[in-house]
């Protein structure tokens, strides 16, 4: 069996499986780190037994990773494989000159956009940051963009503006005529409307109608406002840590 964790800049994902010994993964489980191990973490670790192997996916500062890598070794003496990005796997080819500077998430659920799809894609990762990414169906990554998260987003405006504090409701509305709504709508339209063009360009350059593919922590809640097909898949990162060389 196989652990594959995913360190994010405010979640930790984590799931069991061993894919390719036909062992499908376990329905994916979510902490926030508050950049340390969580509590809860560490308590439902101490009950696995018969590890063979860990991988581990992390955007997280390296003291965080660190500590996770500890807690693996102390478990169960196994050494963690923390994945890297690379030029050039399994058919896809990155944009980025230098590998290093693409993060390893947006790396993996390329990976796993590739597998799960014989088509152009646009991978949206909703999280702390929202990560765009395109993707040719011959495996050629055109790059591509990222934004503030939802919550970043709201925070910044509220903390770089004379506007009030105020709690954004989640609303069904197109506008609005009051301030906490007319934030809400935004932070969530703007990656959207977004998305939405990224895919129309992505449409012109491959000469083929592409997927996309919505992941990540706010995953659902653009996807209830967008106009357009999409398919959510909450743990892309982690199937693409199955993906990823040894």
């Amino acid at each position: 069996m196989e652990l594959l964790v995913d360190i994010g800049n405010t979640n930790l994902k984590w799931t069991l499986g061993a894919p390719r010994a036909g062992i499908p993964l376990e329905p994916m489980r979510t902490l926030r780190h508050h950049g340390g191990l969580p509590i809860d973490l560490l308590a439902s670790w101490e009950a696995l037994e018969g590890l063979g192997r860990v991988r581990v996916s992390s955007v997280a500062a390296a003291a965080l990773t660190d500590a996770l890598c500890r807690a693996i070794r102390a478990y169960w003496g196994l050494e963690p494989e923390v994945v890297r990005p690379h030029a050039q796997c399994q058919g896809l080819r990155i944009a980025y000159e230098d590998p290093s500077r693409l993060g390893v998430d947006r790396w993996l659920a390329l990976l796993a956009a590739r597998q799960l799809v014989a088509a152009p894609v646009l991978v949206l990762d909703a999280g702390t940051a929202i990560t765009f990414d395109l993707l040719l169906a011959d495996g050629r990554h055109l790059g591509g963009l990222i934004l503030p998260g939802v919550e970043t987003m709201r925070q910044a405006l509220l903390a770089n503006t004379q506007i009030p504090a105020v709690t954004p409701e989640e609303v069904d509305d197109s506008w609005a005529s009051d301030t906490a709504t007319a934030i809400a709508v935004a932070s969530l339209d703007s990656p959207v409307a977004l998305a939405e063009r990224l895919l129309r360009k992505l449409a012109t350059e491959a000469g083929a109608e592409p997927v996309l593919i919505v992941t990540g922590g706010d995953a659902e809640r653009l996807k209830s406002r967008l106009q357009v097909p999409a398919l959510l898949v909450p743990d892309l990162v982690l199937q693409g840590l199955v993906l990823a060389p040894d």
